[in-house]
């Protein structure tokens, strides 16, 4: 098939009648409904005084018509999604800093947001929501004729998001028309996605994950995208016996949240049939990855993604094998591994993970240190540190910030995570940094038990002690029930240890 490289080429492409976005209650909107919305909203942004490449802030809840008004907005201009629950000073810093020409909101919804825009003097554009799902209206702004009018190019920003800032300030991750469309063909190639299929989206359509791999790659396909107002795993069931989607794609954490309620789930599972599960924006552990592919009887595909590059950059193969603990083969850019100095080390050699290709965005905005470090020969460093094994597959070892130092050993996070995890009586286990005064750092792990078991901390150390090196067991574990995430549902290693009162 062609390759398109902007979104009116992506739009263009799924049968006229057929579904293109779902939700719950409402009937659906076609692929060419969904082009003809696309068509309304530039002409009427155009109106307006804003084509492409200008940005255009969405802060819209979860659903059907957030993953339209991405769509059709990004087809003429640049979308900048952000979290509907930023408080006022959050949505005052990334409306700033986005230099967003307007901000697009749902009517009678109440955010923040407003109050920021007014004060900037942005102008707020209200979402009407219409039937089928998706359908909308924008009411607002002033007549002015845009600069650069029509369908967006190929090297056009498309969308525009801000890292998660954990280190340091965030920094602005403009993606073009060729990066977006590029990561979505690489998804649907690598899941074989075809315009049978329909995604249960359940991830936040403020970040890259739930924009590229459940809404862009379907639409992409020529499939469906069936839009839920977030992750509740207690309504998951539900959804999924009355949607009855082919796949779905979620972070580790909400895996795991589904298969605690698997089993009494039994009868759904055996309706649904899913055809495929993926998982993506964090290490899924291996013991999880066995037990939901053995709970739901379809391959679960572990992908290895993010924000600069669109999100997809490796992926495990959905015929084949899938290695537990790997993030398996390049799905789209070319991946490598080089030293400190900037060369390209051979397989089975460990160093930093970095990629290139069309997926890849081109640099951080406004920011030259951040780029200068990023990019070396012309290949992007993702600050993971991995190595390729003999067979090409991926296997990461941590995250170069959140190597644990102690007293000069290196310890990887995402190693004694396995290990903790395999566990029987351990539901979730995080691995992280304790500052310490002699040793720097010291390893310590945040762990969550399965229903009804119980564990002292003790046992499980000693449990850690016959698999990992002494200096790699944690000195502390606290059991919780449950372990903080961020806005995402990625569990947050960095700062743990403060947000929780540890010190040792």
């Amino acid at each position: 098939m062609t390759a398109v490289n902007t979104l009116s080429e992506l739009l263009a492409r799924g049968a006229a009648d057929a579904p293109a976005i779902r939700a719950p209650g409402r009937p659906m909107l076609t692929h060419g409904g969904l082009r003809a919305l696309a068509r309304r909203t530039v002409e009427g942004l155009n109106g307006i005084g804003i084509g492409r490449g200008d940005r255009v802030a969405i802060v819209l809840p979860n659903g059907p018509e957030m993953a339209a008004a991405f769509l059709c907005i990004a087809a003429g201009a640049s979308t900048a999604p952000l979290n509907p629950a930023y408080k006022e000073e959050e949505f005052a810093f990334y409306l700033e800093d986005l230099r967003a020409r307007a901000l697009v909101a749902q009517q009678g919804v109440e955010t923040p947001a407003r109050a920021v825009a007014a004060r900037l003097g942005i102008p707020v554009l209200e979402l009407l929501p219409g039937e089928p799902a998706g359908a909308f209206t924008l009411q607002g702004g002033a007549p002015a004729r845009a600069p650069n009018p029509g369908f967006a190019l190929a090297e056009d920003e498309a969308l525009v998001l801000h890292t998660s800032g954990t280190t340091a300030r965030p920094k602005i991750v403009p993606l073009s028309q060729r990066n977006i469309t590029a990561s979505a063909a690489h998804i649907g190639a690598t899941l074989e996605l075809s315009p049978s299929d329909a995604c249960l989206n359940i991830m936040p359509l403020f970040h890259i994950h739930g924009l590229i791999a459940a809404v862009l790659s379907s639409i992409a396909a020529g499939g469906a995208v069936i839009c839920t107002p977030g992750f509740d795993a207690l309504r998951f069931f539900r959804l999924l016996d009355e949607e009855r989607p082919s796949w779905y794609t979620a972070v580790p954490t909400m895996h795991q949240a589904i298969l605690a309620r698997a089993e009494r789930n039994q009868d759904v599972i055996q309706r649904a049939r899913l055809r495929l599960i993926r998982s993506s924006s964090a290490s899924l552990p291996g013991p999880v990855m066995q037990a939901m592919e053995a709970t739901f009887g379809c391959p679960l595909v572990e992908s290895y993604g993010m924000t600069e590059a669109a999100h997809q950059m490796a992926s495990n193969p959905l015929r084949g094998a899938r290695k537990p603990g790997s993030v398996g083969l390049p799905a789209g850019p070319e991946i490598a591994i080089m030293d400190e100095e900037g060369t390209l080390l051979p397989r089975g050699a460990v160093g930093e993970v970095v990629i290139r290709g069309p997926n890849v965005t081109a640099g951080y905005e406004n920011n030259p240190e951040a780029n200068a470090k990023a990019f070396t020969h012309g290949w992007f460093r993702t600050g993971d540190q991995g190595m390729l094994d003999a067979d090409g597959y991926l296997v990461l070892t941590g995250r170069l910030k959140e190597l644990i130092n102690r007293g000069g050993e290196k310890v990887s996070p995402l190693e004694v995570d396995g290990v903790l995890s395999a566990h029987p009586a351990v539901a979730q286990a995080l691995t992280f940094a304790i500052p310490h005064a002699k040793l720097g750092e010291e390893v310590g792990a945040a762990v969550v038990l399965k229903e009804g078991a119980e564990l002292t901390e003790r046992e499980l150390r000693d449990f850690a002690a016959r698999h990992l090196a002494d200096f790699k067991v944690p000195r502390k574990v606290v059991f919780l029930p449950e372990i903080p995430k961020g806005a995402t549902g990625k569990l947050m290693r960095i700062g743990l240890a403060e947000k929780l009162g540890i010190s040792l």
